[in-house]
């Protein structure tokens, strides 16, 4: 029996994850954490019956603890709450999966308690990827990307010297708004952007598909992954989403990973690894039906978020931290109405271009410059 907890269980990924679950019965949930979304996290409290749950948000933790006290289930709220059920005594695997910067902690928990991570939180990586991979080496445990594009990655470097690998290539599928030009993207409503055309994703990151800002993300994550600088990882525009992603070999072999766009297979690849197991319920790749796999090389003016995840990957330090801090709240602000599709980028680079750099930051100055951000972004959207 292997048992598990999964951080941020009402989200996309947190509800495939607990679909893998029902299918094998050598899986058991120990806890389970969310943000505010009490009416679902009851309902997957009720039929998994977890030691632990968290809710984030404090009210609406008081409202689930009255609406399960027929169950023995404790819960606990705020980052006190999510960090307990990451370190929860009976879990061996953690699959954090919340969306933010609200991840690094927990997860930084959860290592020091000796439990294996499924990573499916980008920023913990991107903004903490100096303090997470020294501390994954130091208490020997594992750190298996959920990512469809990272799981690829770590999937086509299985049995193979590692050291050999020259370059790694992380596909696109371009998103919805793949060959246009900025004055195409003037007008764009949340609406249109939330339109993935392959992905069923939360909103978050589908609006990061849609500026490319999460390749960005995903090119800075790999690098901590991988051990292998930026200027090493090249993004390509795939629209079919079939290549997940690539590694070149120094002799030019090119070893790829491939599937339907189905976020559970990298879930269970997670979960059960080394092993690979039946996805009871996964499409197969038809090729007959499919015909042709083609590439593109990103347009990196009009999607000027990607150019800037390089920009930041390259400079390290804080600047990640900033990209992503800007990104979040540019995304938010846009799925609102307060600002406009192209003001994203826009707002990322006014922000990296006021931060004075941090070279080595600890986890205080990290959080601290995600404030700091925040608060420069708000004034900044104030001002113009």
């Amino acid at each position: 029996m292997k048992k598990i907890a999964v951080l941020g269980s009402t989200g996309s990924i947190g509800t495939q994850t607990l679909d893998i679950v029902r299918e094998h019965q050598e899986l058991k949930i120990t806890a389970l954490a969310a943000g505010s979304n009490i009416e679902l996290l009851e309902k997957q409290v009720r039929e998994f019956l977890p030691s632990l749950v968290c809710v984030y948000n404090e009210e609406k933790a008081t409202l689930l603890k009255e609406n399960i006290k027929d169950l023995s289930t404790k819960v606990v709220s705020g980052m006190d709450g999510l960090i307990a059920c990451a370190s929860e005594t009976e879990s061996e695997t953690v699959v954090t999966a919340m969306v933010g910067m609200i991840g690094i902690q927990p997860t930084i928990e959860a290592i020091k308690a000796g439990k294996n991570i499924a990573l499916a939180n980008k920023e913990t990586l991107v903004t903490a990827g100096h303090l997470i991979m020294p501390l994954i080496k130091e208490k020997g445990v594992s750190l298996l990307p959920v990512d469809s594009e990272h799981s690829a990655i770590f999937q086509s470097l299985q049995g193979e010297n590692k050291a050999d690998a020259h370059k790694i290539i992380l596909t696109a599928s371009g998103g919805p708004f793949r060959g246009k030009k900025l004055s195409e993207l003037e007008n764009i409503l949340p609406k249109d952007a939330l339109k993935h055309p392959n992905w069923a994703m939360g909103q978050k990151i589908t609006i990061d598909s849609a500026t490319m800002v999460n390749k960005g993300l995903e090119v800075m994550e790999a690098a901590w992954l991988f051990d292998m600088p930026v200027e090493q990882i090249q993004v390509l525009v795939h629209p079919q989403s079939i290549i997940h992603s690539m590694v070149e070999y120094i002799d030019g072999s090119v070893i790829a990973q491939l599937g339907v766009p189905d976020m559970r297979l990298p879930i269970q690849y997670a979960l059960f690894y080394p092993e690979r197991r039946n996805l009871l319920k996964g499409e197969r790749v038809d090729f007959v039906k499919l015909q042709q796999l083609t590439f593109e090389e990103p347009d990196m003016d009009t999607f000027y978020g990607l150019r800037l995840g390089y920009q930041a990957g390259r400079l390290g330090g804080s600047m990640p931290t900033v990209y992503n801090a800007a990104n979040e709240w540019a995304v938010a602000a846009f799925l609102q109405g307060k600002i406009t599709f192209l003001d994203i980028p826009f707002v990322i680079n006014e922000a990296m271009s006021h931060h004075k750099l941090i070279k080595n930051p600890s986890l205080n100055e990290i959080l601290n410059t995600e404030q700091e951000t925040y608060d420069f972004v708000r004034r900044y959207a104030k001002s113009v």
